[in-house]
């Protein structure tokens, strides 16, 4: 499997815990404890999630400047 196979495999299965633990947060289902270490999850979760969109971001740039492609627009002004 090549390596960005892996990354976004490691992404998505990432995403897919931190979502599961907002969900249990929200209803209620931890005592503090549990809630404390969840959070704790969560954040080294968020944290892998923003680590890999970052080096996401970077190749895709990475790959218009190869391409000759000189104007970028963030992605929120292009959906505008």
């Amino acid at each position: 499997m090549p390596s960005s196979d892996k990354s976004i495999k490691d992404f998505e299965k990432s995403l897919q815990s931190l979502e599961l633990i907002v969900q249990k947060m929200e209803n209620g289902e931890l005592g503090l404890e549990d809630s404390l270490k969840q959070f704790e999850q969560g954040i080294q979760l968020a944290k892998s999630c923003q680590n890999a969109l970052s080096s996401a971001e970077l190749k895709v740039n990475q790959l218009i400047e190869q391409n000759g492609l000189q104007q970028t627009l963030p992605f929120e002004e292009q959906n505008g």
